[in-house]
Protein backbone atom coordinates (compact mmCIF):
# COMPACT_ATOMS: atom_id res chain seq x y z
CA UNK A 1 0.00 0.00 0.00
CA UNK A 2 1.53 3.32 -0.62
CA UNK A 3 1.77 6.91 1.08
CA UNK A 4 -1.41 8.06 -1.19
CA UNK A 5 -3.65 5.08 -0.81
CA UNK A 6 -7.16 6.35 0.41
CA UNK A 7 -7.84 3.47 3.00
CA UNK A 8 -5.84 3.50 6.46
CA UNK A 9 -5.76 0.42 9.09
CA UNK A 10 -4.12 -1.48 11.14
CA UNK A 11 -0.24 -2.04 10.10
CA UNK A 12 1.83 -4.55 11.70
CA UNK A 13 5.72 -5.07 10.97
CA UNK A 14 6.20 -8.91 11.05
CA UNK A 15 9.86 -7.96 12.55
CA UNK A 16 8.60 -6.63 15.65
CA UNK A 17 5.53 -9.42 15.93
CA UNK A 18 5.33 -11.28 18.67
CA UNK A 19 6.94 -14.66 18.11
CA UNK A 20 5.48 -16.87 21.10
CA UNK A 21 2.00 -15.62 21.27
CA UNK A 22 -0.78 -14.57 18.80
CA UNK A 23 -1.36 -11.09 18.03
CA UNK A 24 -4.67 -10.00 18.11
CA UNK A 25 -6.49 -7.23 15.85
CA UNK A 26 -9.78 -6.16 14.79
CA UNK A 27 -9.88 -3.64 11.94
CA UNK A 28 -13.17 -1.42 11.86
CA UNK A 29 -12.81 1.37 9.94
CA UNK A 30 -15.21 4.77 10.07
CA UNK A 31 -17.40 6.16 7.75
CA UNK A 32 -14.73 7.92 5.86
CA UNK A 33 -12.46 4.53 5.19
CA UNK A 34 -15.41 2.68 4.42
CA UNK A 35 -16.73 5.55 1.94
CA UNK A 36 -13.02 5.44 0.63
CA UNK A 37 -12.80 1.86 0.17
CA UNK A 38 -15.96 2.12 -1.42
CA UNK A 39 -14.82 4.43 -3.98
CA UNK A 40 -11.54 2.12 -4.34
CA UNK A 41 -14.34 -0.76 -4.96
CA UNK A 42 -17.28 0.95 -7.43
CA UNK A 43 -19.70 0.29 -4.38
CA UNK A 44 -22.34 2.57 -4.37
CA UNK A 45 -22.39 2.15 -0.01
CA UNK A 46 -20.56 0.26 2.24
CA UNK A 47 -22.41 0.60 5.78
CA UNK A 48 -20.77 -1.81 7.56
CA UNK A 49 -16.92 -3.40 7.47
CA UNK A 50 -15.10 -5.44 10.29
CA UNK A 51 -12.30 -7.51 9.79
CA UNK A 52 -11.07 -9.19 13.12
CA UNK A 53 -8.49 -12.41 14.16
CA UNK A 54 -4.98 -12.59 15.31
CA UNK A 55 -1.18 -13.63 13.93
CA UNK A 56 -0.27 -16.39 14.90
CA UNK A 57 3.62 -17.50 14.85
CA UNK A 58 4.24 -20.71 13.38
CA UNK A 59 8.02 -21.37 13.86
CA UNK A 60 10.68 -19.11 14.55
CA UNK A 61 9.31 -16.70 11.65
CA UNK A 62 6.68 -17.59 9.34
CA UNK A 63 3.12 -16.23 10.76
CA UNK A 64 -0.55 -17.31 9.97
CA UNK A 65 -3.11 -14.58 9.54
CA UNK A 66 -6.60 -16.20 10.22
CA UNK A 67 -9.67 -13.30 10.17
CA UNK A 68 -13.30 -13.04 10.09
CA UNK A 69 -14.64 -10.53 7.32
CA UNK A 70 -18.13 -9.36 7.92
CA UNK A 71 -19.54 -6.68 5.55
CA UNK A 72 -22.51 -5.19 4.82
CA UNK A 73 -22.45 -3.37 0.86
CA UNK A 74 -24.43 -2.07 -1.86
CA UNK A 75 -23.63 -2.41 -5.17
CA UNK A 76 -24.49 -1.58 -8.50
CA UNK A 77 -27.52 -3.89 -10.69
CA UNK A 78 -25.35 -5.14 -13.64
CA UNK A 79 -28.63 -4.37 -15.74
CA UNK A 80 -30.43 -1.67 -14.00
CA UNK A 81 -27.59 0.01 -12.25
CA UNK A 82 -30.13 -0.38 -9.20
CA UNK A 83 -28.76 -0.77 -5.86
CA UNK A 84 -28.51 -4.44 -4.37
CA UNK A 85 -27.29 -5.42 -1.00
CA UNK A 86 -24.50 -7.81 -0.34
CA UNK A 87 -23.77 -9.30 3.03
CA UNK A 88 -20.16 -11.13 3.17
CA UNK A 89 -19.26 -13.09 5.90
CA UNK A 90 -15.93 -14.85 4.62
CA UNK A 91 -13.00 -16.70 6.80
CA UNK A 92 -10.02 -15.14 5.65
CA UNK A 93 -6.48 -16.78 6.05
CA UNK A 94 -3.21 -15.49 4.63
CA UNK A 95 0.36 -17.99 6.00
CA UNK A 96 3.26 -16.40 5.36
CA UNK A 97 7.17 -17.46 4.94
CA UNK A 98 10.13 -15.94 6.01
CA UNK A 99 12.28 -18.53 3.12
CA UNK A 100 8.81 -18.51 0.63
CA UNK A 101 10.88 -19.15 -2.91
CA UNK A 102 8.70 -18.35 -6.28
CA UNK A 103 8.54 -22.11 -8.90
CA UNK A 104 11.23 -21.56 -11.44
CA UNK A 105 9.20 -23.21 -14.11
CA UNK A 106 7.32 -21.41 -16.70
CA UNK A 107 4.32 -22.85 -16.36
CA UNK A 108 4.05 -23.73 -12.59
CA UNK A 109 1.06 -25.19 -10.52
CA UNK A 110 -0.63 -22.70 -8.33
CA UNK A 111 0.19 -24.38 -4.78
CA UNK A 112 -3.01 -25.56 -2.83
CA UNK A 113 -2.15 -23.34 0.22
CA UNK A 114 -2.79 -19.88 0.97
CA UNK A 115 1.16 -19.50 1.43
CA UNK A 116 2.83 -15.89 0.06
CA UNK A 117 5.78 -14.30 1.09
CA UNK A 118 6.63 -13.00 4.18
CA UNK A 119 6.06 -8.87 3.70
CA UNK A 120 8.07 -6.02 5.63
CA UNK A 121 4.52 -4.96 6.74
CA UNK A 122 1.40 -6.90 6.86
CA UNK A 123 -1.14 -4.07 6.09
CA UNK A 124 -5.13 -5.25 7.53
CA UNK A 125 -6.55 -3.01 5.90
CA UNK A 126 -5.30 -3.67 2.42
CA UNK A 127 -6.30 -7.37 3.51
CA UNK A 128 -9.87 -6.90 3.97
CA UNK A 129 -10.21 -4.73 0.50
CA UNK A 130 -8.75 -7.61 -1.23
CA UNK A 131 -10.68 -10.23 0.53
CA UNK A 132 -13.99 -8.05 0.07
CA UNK A 133 -13.29 -7.95 -3.71
CA UNK A 134 -12.80 -11.42 -4.21
CA UNK A 135 -15.85 -12.54 -1.79
CA UNK A 136 -18.66 -9.71 -3.73
CA UNK A 137 -20.73 -11.75 -6.21
CA UNK A 138 -19.56 -10.67 -9.25
CA UNK A 139 -22.16 -9.81 -11.49
CA UNK A 140 -24.92 -8.35 -8.91
CA UNK A 141 -28.45 -8.02 -10.04
CA UNK A 142 -31.46 -6.78 -8.81
CA UNK A 143 -34.49 -9.44 -8.37
CA UNK A 144 -36.82 -7.67 -10.56
CA UNK A 145 -33.65 -6.98 -13.48
CA UNK A 146 -34.77 -8.83 -16.63
CA UNK A 147 -31.91 -8.78 -19.45
CA UNK A 148 -34.74 -9.11 -22.14
CA UNK A 149 -34.09 -11.04 -25.56
CA UNK A 150 -31.89 -9.50 -28.08
CA UNK A 151 -32.71 -11.04 -32.01
CA UNK A 152 -30.36 -9.83 -34.56
CA UNK A 153 -31.15 -9.90 -38.39
CA UNK A 154 -29.98 -8.19 -41.81
CA UNK A 155 -32.68 -6.77 -42.97
CA UNK A 156 -35.93 -8.58 -44.40
CA UNK A 157 -34.69 -11.47 -42.81
CA UNK A 158 -36.96 -13.11 -39.60
CA UNK A 159 -34.71 -13.02 -36.32
CA UNK A 160 -33.54 -16.50 -34.81
CA UNK A 161 -34.97 -16.80 -31.63
CA UNK A 162 -33.98 -19.27 -28.62
CA UNK A 163 -37.30 -21.33 -28.80
CA UNK A 164 -36.66 -21.34 -32.85
CA UNK A 165 -33.11 -23.26 -32.13
CA UNK A 166 -34.75 -26.09 -29.80
CA UNK A 167 -35.81 -29.42 -31.06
Amino acid sequence: MTDDAPMTGLMFRTAALATRKPTRFAYRPDAAGRAALAGVLGLPDLPALTLTGEIVPEGRRDFRLTARLEAQAVQACVVTLAPVPATVSETVTRHYIADYADPDEDEAEIPQDDSEPLPEVIDIAAIAAEALALALPPFPRAPSAELGEAAFRPPGVEPLRPADLDP
